[in-house]
């Protein structure tokens, strides 16, 4: 993506209960921000900021997860924060494996 619209990582966290850990998500970040879930589709959507969002979806053997910042370096920053707190949720299953793809990869 260009600079104007931002930077997007597409990412994939293999685990057993994707819906599960994001509807946990939802609600723990929603204390702090307005989030929304859409129980048909099993997606969250994460709201950090005006210019950082994070769209999290429920797939057969994991969690699809895009990733708009203002920049690289910030993307990659929240790519560790989202991390963390999948792994806090998916304790019983984390460390899980993270697949990170950059713009130009994906």
């Amino acid at each position: 993506m260009t600079a104007a619209q931002g930077y997007t990582g597409i990412g994939f966290a293999a685990c057993e209960k994707p819906e599960r850990y994001i509807q946990q998500l939802v609600s723990h970040w929603g204390h702090k921000f307005p989030t929304t879930y859409d129980e048909g589709d099993g997606m969250g959507v994460f709201p950090f900021s005006e210019h950082s969002t994070c769209v999290m979806t429920a797939h057969k053997g994991g969690i699809g997860i895009t990733l708009t910042t203002p920049d690289r370096d910030e993307n990659v920053r929240m790519r560790g924060v989202i991390e963390r707190h999948i792994d806090r949720f998916a304790f019983r299953e984390a460390p899980l494996t993270y697949d990170w793809k950059d713009p130009k990869e994906a």
